[in-house]
């Protein structure tokens, strides 16, 4: 049986903070890496398209499986999954700090990735079963949003100290003491719960979940080396369009898909997954491409670059509780909006940096990017969760992880194939911001679209339809 209970308030707030422990090493190992990326490519001799597969490889195996993975925590228990994601987590930040190349790197990645994929979706959907009251919730999750704007700040920080004082291999040991403390905590104070019906597996459908984001991410990587019209990279397309169509037949005749199409005849649903991956596209770029930008281009070192990113990480810690305040009480379309504004706003600035930019301009583009990402998290996380079954919180929670995941990689991805096409570094910057910037407009247009009448009169449809799908029959 489900176990929804997380005991009295202390003990809810406590779960919180373990749960979002798991939060900070997935998204503080995103940050650390990338001001570690100019040292990994010296060392290993890499090249961008090595950098982006040591980004992608992680954030690519995150978007695969976070839904299978949701499925199981609420199938097997989401706390003994949650203990097994940080232990797999752990190991692959052991392999990563002892990586001989970078292919080995790679590899090590992809297992760490294989680790997170069972801890962000199990850790939300626990929170959910705990935070039963909508404004208690919401408040939960502005503070779950604010840990990634802790991990902003201190993951370049702590990784450009670890790389000039240790190495680079320094930034993965720091996950494994983090992780024992959470296995620990988990066992002692993290009540088991399950879904009353979990949803039996579905192989076909996570098979063509990988094959669509592996091609689709394989294709756009490889093409500045390649070739864009070479057989490989047209290949690729050909195999994602079919992955994608099969996707959408096999799940439409599935009693329990492995993605629950229904939910997107919810507007606000819908619309919440497109900017969850526009918004973490432009995420991912921004790190990216600011790593290249303050080492390649103006030549700092890997400490004076993270530092540089502190503004971004102040800004987007104080303005995501802020955010969830404001979800609670006037609903999700202002801070949508200020997001989307902010983080093109910034887009657009970067576009226009050089090298004897004033340092006072750069940080203030920096902070302005740091809200509107502080902003759009918890509007993100609370419309996906809103209006599903609380059986089902693990899958939808799942479906709203992984579109951050699908963005992140997509947006190292484009951000990297474009730098790659041009001459110089310096000079494939401003159209690789020009992309981020026009992926952040969408975000404030969706912010209004999907928070129409019209809009939350779909939403009440789809709750309504789920219900009637698992209220018990009458005899």
């Amino acid at each position: 049986m489900a176990n929804d209970s997380g005991g009295g308030p202390r003990h809810r707030w406590l779960v919180l903070g373990i749960c979002c422990t798991s939060l900070l090493v997935v998204s503080m190992d995103n940050t650390i890496v990338n001001v570690a990326l100019p040292a990994i490519r010296a060392d290993l001799d890499a090249s961008i398209t090595e950098l982006q597969w040591t980004v992608d490889a992680y954030t690519l195996v995150l978007a695969c499986f976070l839904m299978l993975a949701g499925a199981t925590g609420d199938r097997l228990g989401r706390r003994r999954t949650f203990q097994t994601g940080l232990a797999v987590f752990g190991l692959g930040s052991l392999l990563c700090s002892l990586a001989p190349s970078v292919g080995w790197l790679i590899a090590a990645r992809a297992v760490q990735g294989l680790g997170g994929t069972m801890l962000n979706p199990i850790a939300l959907s626990i929170v959910t079963n705990v935070f039963v009251d909508p404004r208690e919730r919401a408040r939960a999750i502005g503070v779950w949003g604010s840990v990634v704007g802790i991990s902003l700040g201190l993951g370049p920080v702590l990784g450009g100290l670890l790389t000039e004082t240790v190495g680079w291999r320094a930034i993965f040991w720091v996950n494994v003491p983090i992780v024992l403390a959470a296995i620990a905590l988990t066992a002692r104070y993290v009540p088991e719960s399950r879904a009353a019906h979990a949803r039996r597996p579905d192989p076909v459908g996570q098979l063509c979940v990988v094959v669509l984001l592996g091609s689709v991410t394989t294709a756009v990587i490889e093409a500045p080396r390649l070739g864009w019209a070479s057989g490989a990279v047209i290949g690729l397309g050909v195999v994602a369009v079919v992955a994608l169509a099969a996707l959408l037949w096999w799940e439409r005749r599935r009693r329990e898909p492995l993605l629950e199409l229904g939910f997107f005849a919810s507007v606000p649903f819908s619309a919440a997954t497109v900017i969850a991956v526009c918004a973490f596209a432009a995420f991912a770029s921004f790190l990216f491409l600011c790593t290249l930008y303050l080492q390649e281009v103006r030549g700092l070192s890997s400490l004076a670059a993270g530092l540089a990113l502190l503004p971004a990480a102040v800004t987007s810690t104080l303005c995501a509780p802020l955010s969830g305040r404001l979800v609670a009480s006037r609903g999700a379309r202002p801070s949508l909006v200020v997001a989307g504004v902010a983080m093109t706003i910034s887009g657009v600035a970067l576009s226009q940096v050089g090298p004897a930019t004033p340092e006072w301009v750069l940080l203030g583009v920096f902070a302005l990017f740091g809200i509107g990402f502080g902003m759009v998290n918890p509007p993100i996380t609370n419309t996906a969760v809103s209006g599903m079954p609380r059986a089902q919180a693990g899958v939808a929670a799942a479906v709203a992880s992984t579109s951050r995941q699908v963005g992140s990689t997509l947006g190292v991805a484009v951000a990297g194939t474009v730098v790659a096409a041009a001459a110089t570094v310096g000079s494939g910057l401003p159209p690789a911001w020009f992309v981020a910037a026009g992926a952040t407009a969408v975000v404030g247009v969706l912010g209004v679209v999907a928070t129409t009448a019209r809009a939350r009169a779909s939403a009440d449809r789809v709750a309504a339809a789920f219900a009637e799908e698992t209220a018990p029959a009458r005899v």
